[in-house]
């Protein structure tokens, strides 16, 4: 199995409502409206209203932090979000805000750790977690091959708590430019949220390498939709 280093000190949640609460009316009515042409969120019919979430977007811009609360947070789901986050945007004034909106450092070279296993906890409680399973921001239209750190949580998750049936949600963010910039156009998919009962998380390694292939081809899906911008009228 997978056991991350449960001997290191846990992070402890520092959510702030009141500042997640005044983000979500700047981010929801303000800069979110004003800054893109358009933003049109599709499935939110999937997202799971209970039990344990991971939220697994493609990753295409520092954008995506605010999209994604945007299309699947408090107001769509009724849940805050925790955002695995690189250590090195922990810093400063700026990792002080990353963290009271639902932040936590993780060290991406890493399977052990302080963030790791707050990510198992956090889905042991049952919340939503954000992973952007791609590892990094990648412009362009191709989803890149995922890391295996969203399949090692779950099968951490389910060894220490088998009962849990922890939902992935894939969802895919598009830009209508490569850089987006004033007026772009962005376009969220949220797909249905993958079955883990078919795993018997006996073979870890086989299973890791299964789950990661199938979350890579849902994201597949769900980001080269032909034409999708044509489709929606947001040329």
């Amino acid at each position: 199995m997978y056991i991350f280093n449960h001997s290191r000190e846990k992070l402890q949640p520092k959510i702030s409502p009141w500042l997640i609460y005044i983000a979500y009316i700047l981010g929801f009515w303000i800069i979110l409206p004003f800054y893109f042409g358009r933003l049109i969120i599709k499935g939110q019919e999937n997202i799971p209203k209970n039990g344990s979430v991971i939220v697994t977007p493609s990753h295409r811009s520092r954008w995506d932090a605010l999209i994604i609360p945007y299309a699947v947070g408090r107001v769509a789901s009724g849940q805050d979000l925790n955002f695995m986050v690189s250590s090195s945007e922990m810093k400063g004034i700026q990792g002080w805000f990353i963290r009271k909106l639902g932040g936590f450092p993780i060290n991406s070279k890493q399977l052990i750790g302080g963030g790791l296993d707050h990510s198992i906890e956090i889905l042991k409680k049952e919340k939503m977690l954000v992973i952007f399973p791609e590892g990094g921001i990648f412009r362009g239209s191709q989803v890149r091959t995922l890391k295996r750190g969203t399949a090692h949580i779950v099968i951490d998750v389910k060894y220490q708590q088998p009962s849990n049936t922890v939902k992935i949600l894939p969802i895919s963010i598009q830009y209508s430019k490569f850089f987006p910039s004033w007026r772009t156009k962005v376009v969220v998919n949220i797909g249905l949220p993958m079955d883990i009962t078919i795993y018997d998380f006996q073979d870890t390694k086989n299973d890791s390498e299964r789950l990661t292939y199938e979350l890579e081809s849902h994201l597949k899906r769900l980001h080269t939709r032909h034409n999708i911008f044509e489709e929606l009228n947001c040329t």
